[in-house]
């Protein structure tokens, strides 16, 4: 059995982390190791992460001496980590109990590097909101207009992060400029229709902030992808448009 190493950045979610946590731990697939990253500056909350640390050996807490965001968190854990593969999920998205080892199978089959699955969307109470599905195969294109991958579903091997392809310090959309980066490298990105994550939206959310978001996406084409400014606003634009038709249409 691989191990799989699941990355969690921790930053003010002391109302969720546990049910996140609870939900790897009683995962069907049991040879995982959890890196929680302890990003906040205030420290009220580091004697719940040691207790939770505490009660299971295959998780492990390194501990920022200051907040630098989700996307070097996570870089900073995959330097520790001894999986084959790497598995993320926010400390308020939740799993399937069967998530870990049905993907697997799934990557198995397809001989893949990179997986992500379709996920369902909850508000703070656990209610569903919404559906996203993923597509069977996504390539640099199709995501240069639509980011249909949800962060919390990926698995991918370890081998194909780098320094080239990591996560970057932006407080949204980091994740999007390393499957970008990872497209553009010919790395296929298999998509498994199966709802197998719950993608937690909460009032206070980095995600929810539009004119960051907005920012930031800039930020992607513009900074990373090296687009000129006239193609980066058209592509914030499309991207934009996209994002209306999943939510709305």
């Amino acid at each position: 059995m691989n191990l799989i190493s699941v990355i969690m950045p921790y930053y003010k979610k002391k109302s969720y982390i546990i049910k996140s946590i609870n939900s790897v731990l009683n995962q069907t697939y049991q040879n995982f190791e959890i890196i929680i990253v302890y990003d906040d500056t205030n420290k009220e909350d580091i004697d719940l992460i040691r207790k939770v640390s505490e009660s299971d050996q295959r998780i492990k807490v390194v501990y920022n001496k200051k907040n630098i965001g989700a996307g070097l968190s996570r870089n900073k854990a995959i330097k520790n980590a001894k999986g084959i593969y790497l598995a993320f999920l926010d400390c308020d998205d939740l799993w399937h109990k069967n998530k870990l080892e049905k993907q697997l199978q799934f990557m198995k089959k397809k001989n893949s590097d990179f997986s992500h699955t379709s996920y369902e969307l909850i508000d703070s109470k656990g209610i569903k909101q919404e559906k996203r599905e993923a597509k069977p195969l996504l390539n640099y294109e199709n995501l240069l207009r639509s980011c249909d991958i949800g962060l919390s579903t990926v698995i991918m091997k370890k081998k194909l992060f780098n320094n080239y392809c990591k996560f970057p310090n932006l407080k949204t959309k980091e994740d999007y400029v390393l499957w970008l980066k990872l497209a553009k490298k010919k790395i296929i990105l298999h998509g498994l229709n199966t709802n197998l994550t719950r993608w937690r939206i909460t009032s206070n959310s980095l995600s929810t902030n539009i004119p960051q978001k907005c920012a930031d996406a800039f930020l992607v084409y513009y900074k990373y992808m090296k687009f000129n400014f006239f193609k980066s606003c058209m592509s914030v634009f499309l991207l934009s448009i996209n994002y209306i038709k999943k939510k709305y249409l």
